[in-house]
């Protein structure tokens, strides 16, 4: 099989001439069209997160055609466009039977090799996948968009996690891929007004293209300040932090008025100072929000229907091939580069 590109050692990849996958009797063949290089990939390739240890093909944001079954695979069939969610869950333990499939005590996820597990992803010509995570995909959104269906369920899961309320006033700090896709979905949600706050002033340009009334940009404002005076002296009802950080989260409580709700989705760092007094105090909801728990239908209908749009994130499509340059790239922080998509 040609490809795939293989991580063979940190910071170095290969493109390796492997055998074609096996399947088992629950699972499809899958010809991949479109991989997006994750985050979470370009951090995990220098080791930092330990999770993405070689040799191992990552990859988990893909879309492709089925071109092969094992003998159970039942309503899936040749040449059926899919895509799939990146968390490959039992089904059985005692939180899929509550539906939190996300909360999997035996989850695995594509392209992920750590002390637990080790499974290979999409950044290939074929990749093998249970076919209880399949998702078909509606003839208007194409390969590439489809890619973009596992970050957009991060956001629509985080927004699901937050009780919204319509008229919601809701800020959110750091919009990077995740962040921008939240704005969307508080749109989408019913929320009146989005506050963006990043320290970066083109994605605040961005997110208020994308569905932000305005922007602040961390470093040059009192964001806090500012957000409270904008909110009639009473703070936001609503805070994502995206970022994962200290600064972040400490802004994002100072944003919120008495009873309002902070949604954690960034986990940049493993540790942050909370300040606990004014969350006790201001009684305030604070929500964890992991990956995503069944959202890719509503993410499929929405990108369909033109309510969210990927598009102006889609930043470059380049052969699989080129692949570690465009790692190398991402790696760079190079100005402008939002999610790129690899095509075997």
């Amino acid at each position: 099989m040609r490809g795939p590109l293989v991580l063979v050692e940190y910071n170095r990849f290969e493109l390796q001439d492997v055998p074609m996958p096996e399947i088992g009797p629950e699972e499809v063949l899958l010809e991949v069209k479109a991989c997006g290089i994750c985050g979470s990939d370009v951090h995990g390739m220098d080791g930092s997160t330990g999770r993405r240890r070689p040799p191992v093909v990552m990859g988990h944001e893909a879309a492709g055609v089925i071109v092969g079954a094992g003998g159970n695979v039942a309503g899936w069939g040749e040449g059926d466009r899919v895509t799939f969610d990146s968390t490959i869950y039992c089904g059985k333990c005692w939180f899929c039977r509550r539906g939190q499939i996300n909360l999997c005590d035996n989850r695995r996820v594509l392209g992920v090799s750590c002390e637990e597990y080790r499974r290979d992803g999409a950044f290939a010509q074929y990749v093998a996948v249970p076919q209880h995570i399949l998702y078909r995909l509606p003839d208007a959104v194409s390969f590439a968009k489809a890619a973009m269906v596992e970050p957009l369920s991060i956001a629509f899961h985080a927004t699901n996690r937050t009780r919204i309320s319509l008229g919601d006033t809701a800020v959110v700090v750091g919009v990077g891929m995740i962040g921008l896709l939240v704005v969307q979905s508080l749109r989408a949600a019913g929320c009146k007004r989005i506050i963006a706050v990043d320290l970066d002033q083109g994605k605040l340009d961005l997110a208020c293209k994308l569905g932000a009334d305005e922007g602040l940009q961390a470093g040059q404002a009192d964001v806090a300040a500012e957000v409270i005076e904008r909110t009639g002296g009473r703070g936001a009802d609503i805070a994502v932090e995206v970022v994962g950080n200290t600064p972040a989260v400490q802004t994002a409580v100072a944003c919120l008025r008495k009873g309002g709700q902070l949604t954690l989705v960034g986990n940049l760092s493993p540790h942050v100072e909370l300040p606990l007094q004014a969350i006790v105090t201001r009684e305030i909801s604070v929500n964890g929000s992991c990956a995503s728990c069944g959202e890719y239908p509503a993410c499929l209908e929405m990108m369909a229907r033109g309510v969210v749009d990927v598009e102006p994130l889609l930043s470059a499509a380049a052969p699989l091939a080129e692949g570690a340059t465009w790692f190398k790239r991402l790696y760079d922080r190079e100005d402008g580069l939002m999610k790129v998509i690899l095509e075997p």
